[in-house]
C-alpha cells in the first residue's frame, strides 16, 4: 500500500512539475508574440494576448495609464506603428510568474529625439496567461538631448507650421496625432 502511494505522489509531483514548466513556456512564447506583434504593429497578432484592460507603468517617472485593450490596440498602437518602430529582444527569462525583457526600439521619433534607439528593462505580468501589465525602466533614455531637441521642435514648428498644431499632437497617441507629429519631424528636418 505504502509503495502504490510513493508511486502516486511521484507521479502526481511530476505532473505538476510539467504543468509548471509548461506555464513558464508559455508565458515566455506569449511576451516573445507580444513583441513580434509590437515590432510588427500587428494588433491582429496582439490581440489575444492582452487581458481586457492593460496597465501600463514607468515607476520613474511616475506614470501609469490604464488602457482598455480596444484602446491600447486601435490608438496607441496605431500610432506607434506611424513611427515605424523596430523593437529586438535582446534577453528575456521568467522570473516568480514575470516576464522580464531587455528590449531595444528605435523608430524615426526616437531617433529625431535621441539620436539612438532606447533601450529598456520590461516587466510583463499576467492573469490567466493573458498579459495585464506592462512596467518599464528605461536604461539609456538621455533626457537632456531629448528634452532639447523636443523644445526645438516645437517651437520651429510654432513659428513655421502652426497649422500642424504640434503643441497638441505631441501628446495625441493617436493614428492622426502620430501622423501630425511625423510631418513635424520630416518638415523639420527638410526645411531647416
Amino acid at each position: 500500500m505504502n509503495r502504490i502511494l510513493i508511486i502516486f505522489l511521484i507521479l502526481l509531483v511530476g505532473l505538476v512539475s510539467c504543468k509548471n514548466s509548461e506555464k513558464t513556456i508559455d508565458r515566455l512564447l506569449i511576451a516573445e508574440n507580444y513583441f513580434v506583434a509590437l515590432d510588427e504593429s500587428n494588433s491582429a497578432k496582439m490581440e489575444d494576448l492582452l487581458a481586457d484592460s492593460l496597465i501600463i507603468t514607468i515607476p520613474k517617472y511616475e506614470y501609469k495609464v490604464r488602457y482598455s485593450k480596444n484602446d491600447y490596440l486601435r490608438n496607441w498602437l496605431k500610432w506607434d506603428s506611424v513611427f515605424e518602430p523596430t523593437y529586438k529582444v535582446l534577453e528575456m527569462n521568467m522570473e516568480n510568474g514575470t516576464v522580464k525583457a531587455n528590449v531595444s526600439k528605435s523608430d524615426k521619433r526616437i531617433i529625431f529625439f535621441m539620436g539612438k534607439p532606447f533601450v529598456t528593462n520590461e516587466i510583463l505580468r499576467f492573469k490567466d496567461d493573458k498579459i495585464i501589465e506592462l512596467e518599464t525602466e528605461y536604461i539609456n533614455f538621455d533626457e537632456k538631448t531629448w528634452g532639447k531637441n523636443r523644445t526645438e521642435l516645437l517651437n520651429w514648428t510654432k513659428e513655421n507650421h502652426p497649422e500642424l498644431n504640434l503643441d497638441l499632437n505631441i501628446n495625441m497617441q493617436t493614428e492622426s496625432g502620430g501622423k501630425k507629429f511625423l510631418k513635424a519631424i520630416e518638415r523639420y528636418e527638410n526645411e531647416k
